[in-house]
Parts: C-alpha cells; structure tokens; sequence
C-alpha cells in the first residue's frame, strides 16, 4: 500500500513539473495584443524582469507592430521609477533609434538625460558618467533651445557641473594625500564653469555612515594613521628641499 502511494505521489509530481514545463513552452506565436496585455500586466504587479521578457517575444515576433512604441516607452519609464536605469536608458535609447518621430524625440532624450541624471546619487563615484550626462544635456540644449524641458535640463546641467568640480577637487586632495603633486596640480588646473559663483556654493554634506568609511571628500577618517613623511614610491614626490624626483 504504501509503495502505491508514493508511485502516485512521484507520477503526480511529474505530471505537475511538465504540465509547468509545457505552459511555458506554449508562451509563443502570441499576437500583439496578448503580448501588450502581458506586459501591461507585469508593470501593474511590479514584476519588471517578466514585464521584459514579454516585451522580447513581442518584439521578436511582431517587428512591425504598432504596439512596440508604446511598450518601449512604457517599460522605460517603469525601469525609471523602479530606480532601475541603465535598463531605463536602454529603452529609451531603443525608442528614439527606432520608433521616436522628430516631435517625440525632444521628450524621448529628456527622459534618457533625466535617467542618467538619476542614476547618479553618488557622483564622486562615477567620473565618466558624469561627463556622459554632461554631455547629453549640452546636446539637448543646443538642440532645443525653446524645449518646455529646457529649465529642466539647465538645472541638472547646472548640479552636474558642481558634481565635476567638487570630483576634480576630491581626486586632487587624494592626490595630495598619496603625494603626487603633479597629478593634484593637473585636476586642479581644470577650470570650473565661469558663470557659477563658485564662493556661494556649499559643499555637500556627507552622511555620517558613509563618512565614516569614505570621509567627507576632503580627507579620510584615517588620516591620523598616515605617517607625514615623503612616499618614495612616487615619482612625483617632492622632497624638502623643493626639488622634484624625475
């Protein structure tokens, strides 16, 4: 008897592992329609990798659906609010490659320069990034000047260009605290944008369970642990009598 009952047991489990098995299989050669639907569904429960994973088969087996746009503007947005943004940008770039008309793309690339903007909450950690978002809202600006978006993109611009300045300033006093003269000189001699009044802006503050382990940006919690003398490892050191090692 009770070899009977787990021969039913175990033929139960595998009818129901390939009964799962075959109702994924058949998630194919959907129409458009059940394929939005799906991915509409998705976004709404929060569930963004299946959300993505209906947009592929809807992409791959309806190339020409009208529907498509809209999905990718959709699941762009959704990556967005879901702080989720280099996936927020990759939709958005897809979007004004293939489907944006030139009176979509003006708030298609704000949306991409706003995620980039976003996925920066921490700019002391993120040089390239920074130059990159830079970029793109110099590009937006010039390109439309009378854009509704316009204030918008000028004050992210504006908080960026204070973000590269205080990293230049961090990366010297780094810098200047591993004693390589040369290379704090350099990012120092990097000048800030002229139209800031740059003595009126305060330094970000930093959380003290960061401060801890990172500092304030000026210098580091174990500072009182670095011996004050020359590095002789580095090739810029300069020494008492003001000469520079070559």
């Amino acid at each position: 008897m009770q070899i009977k009952t787990k021969i039913s047991l175990l033929l139960l489990g595998l009818f129901l592992l390939f009964s799962g098995c075959t109702k994924e299989v058949e998630e194919y050669n959907r129409p458009a329609v059940y394929w939005y639907g799906k991915i509409i569904e998705s976004v709404a429960n929060d569930n963004l990798e299946k959300a993505d994973d209906y947009y592929a088969s809807l992409q791959s087996e309806h190339t020409a659906s009208p529907l498509l746009p809209e999905a990718t503007m959709i699941l762009g947005v959704a990556h967005m609010h879901a702080q989720e943004y280099l996936l927020s940008d990759h939709f958005f770039t897809q979007y004004i490659k293939q489907y944006a008309n030139n009176n979509e793309k003006e708030f298609s690339e704000f949306m991409k320069i706003k995620a980039k903007y976003m996925s920066l909450p921490l700019p002391r950690r993120d040089q390239a990034l920074i130059n990159e978002a830079l970029q793109a809202a110099e590009h937006f600006k010039l390109n439309y000047p009378h854009s509704m978006y316009y204030p918008i993109v000028d004050a992210m611009a504006t908080k960026l260009y204070m973000a590269q300045a205080l990293l230049n300033e961090s990366i010297a006093s780094l810098y200047d605290r591993v004693d390589k003269p040369k290379a704090a000189k350099y990012y120092r001699a990097i000048e800030p944008e002229p139209w800031i009044k740059w003595d009126e802006v305060n330094r970000a503050n930093t959380p003290w369970y960061r401060e801890w382990f990172e500092g304030d940006g000026t210098s580091s919690w174990y500072d009182f642990m670095i011996p004050n003398t020359i590095n002789v490892v580095s090739r810029n050191s300069v020494q008492d009598d003001n000469t520079t090692k070559n």
